[in-house]
């Protein structure tokens, strides 16, 4: 007698059972789908408004061939993110000697913001010669300098010049006459100003930026002409540069010869004027007066000149060679030997005088030539030409520009 046994079936067996039942299919679809055809794709009876979004397609660019490099599309926040650099010694320069040291680290990484400069002097990161420093401390040149790890701001990169900045770098090759890579002596052209004051919107400081090196750096203007003085303009290219020729003018080492068109022909031909200088401000204008030793804001100011040839016993070519450099010295000067310089809106107060015909009413003053010791050795001689209003006087005047100029032998005290 056989013994029937019974077999607990589970759900799952169940759905073993049905699936091996089921026929065959070896269609795409997998086992148990029936393939369908493009026609037969269903589609959805829900409204578009309940539709599920639609997913980017995953491979929607074209299959890239093996061995063709892959696209890089960096994204913008990965451009933005800041550089960071290792332990590094440098070397103070000539160049850099006597910077600052926050003006040093400005200069060096030009990426690099105030703050970080100002925590890693304070925490004592930044090292001088293996010592702590501080944000204000003067460099010296062959000081080493230990740079800690440093994040920069991703640098710009030079983009080229506008249609502007081209006409204005062009501007300055025309007015360049003398140029190394530390000095730029230029040739002002009257009416220009050198730096920018009030409504100015174009000047030659303001020129200057279209000049600016990878470090940052612009060239410095080393002294000053007035906006109506035309001629020979000083500037230096590096900081190395500005150093020596700022000292050299501190310390009287630079010689200026200034040619000027005055009236009437001073007596002697050839003297010497030592006033003082002081500064006189009105609500319309603001000049230099004669002032007494012991007023206050009173400077003494001394120049040389030397009459080179004259016109009718009217008119003077007068060469000029300032000891000092006093704001309107000249001007001042020859006003107060009551021969003032022609054109001189400020200075010429001479009743019942009428400007000789053809000559124009503008200030006939020009910085002629300037001599100074080159900062690398060496002298730097330059000398800028008549400007086209003067030119034009010396021509309708008859006065002969390549004449000996009698300035040369005067002291240098």
């Amino acid at each position: 007698m056989s013994r029937r046994i019974k077999r607990t079936i589970s759900p799952g067996d169940r759905a073993k059972d049905r699936a091996k039942d089921r026929p065959k299919d070896r269609t795409k679809g997998g086992p148990g789908q029936r393939s369908r055809k493009p026609d037969e794709c269903k589609v959805s009876d829900r409204p578009p408004s309940h539709r599920a979004p639609a997913k980017a397609a995953r491979f929607a660019e074209p299959r890239r061939e093996r061995g063709e490099p892959v696209a890089s599309t960096p994204a913008k926040a990965a451009s933005e993110r800041p550089l960071p650099t290792k332990v590094q010694t440098v070397v103070v320069t000539a160049d850099e000697n006597g910077m600052r040291v926050d003006r040093f680290l400005e200069a060096r990484f030009p990426g690099l913001s105030f703050s970080h400069i100002q925590r890693i002097v304070r925490k004592g990161e930044l090292r001088v010669n293996g010592k702590r420093a501080d944000s204000k401390d003067r460099l010296e040149e062959g000081q080493s300098v230990r740079i800690p790890p440093l994040r920069l701001d991703t640098p710009k990169a030079a983009g080229a010049l506008s249609e502007a900045q081209t006409k204005t770098l062009q501007a300055l090759k025309e007015m360049t006459l003398y140029e190394d890579d530390d000095v730029l002596v230029l040739n002002k052209p009257a009416g220009l100003a050198v730096q920018g004051g009030s409504g100015m919107t174009r000047h030659v400081d303001q020129m200057l930026e279209v000049m600016r090196d990878a470090k940052g750096q612009k060239p410095r203007l080393v002294h000053r002409l007035d906006r109506e003085t035309s001629g020979c303009l000083l500037v230096a290219k590096t900081r190395f540069a500005a150093t020596h020729l700022t000292g050299a003018f501190r310390h009287r080492s630079a010689r200026k010869i200034y040619w000027a068109l005055v009236a009437g022909v001073p007596k002697p031909k050839q003297g010497r004027i030592s006033t003082y200088l002081a500064k006189e401000e009105s609500e319309e204008d603001t000049i230099m007066r004669i002032a007494a030793h012991g007023d206050e804001g009173a400077s003494h100011a001394v120049t040389y000149y030397a009459v080179v040839e004259t016109s009718a016993q009217k008119l003077a070519w007068v060469s000029l060679k300032p000891v000092t450099g006093r704001t309107h010295q000249l001007r001042a000067h020859m006003a107060h030997i009551d021969h003032a310089i022609v054109g001189d809106a400020k200075y010429f107060n001479k009743e019942n005088w009428e400007l000789p015909g053809g000559l124009q009413n503008r200030l006939h003053l020009l910085a002629r030539r300037i001599v100074i010791p080159h900062p690398r050795g060496g002298v730097i001689d330059a000398t800028a030409p008549l400007p086209p209003h003067m030119l034009q006087s010396w021509n309708l005047l008859g006065l002969e520009s390549d004449r000996f100029d009698p300035i040369e032998n005067a002291p240098e005290e």
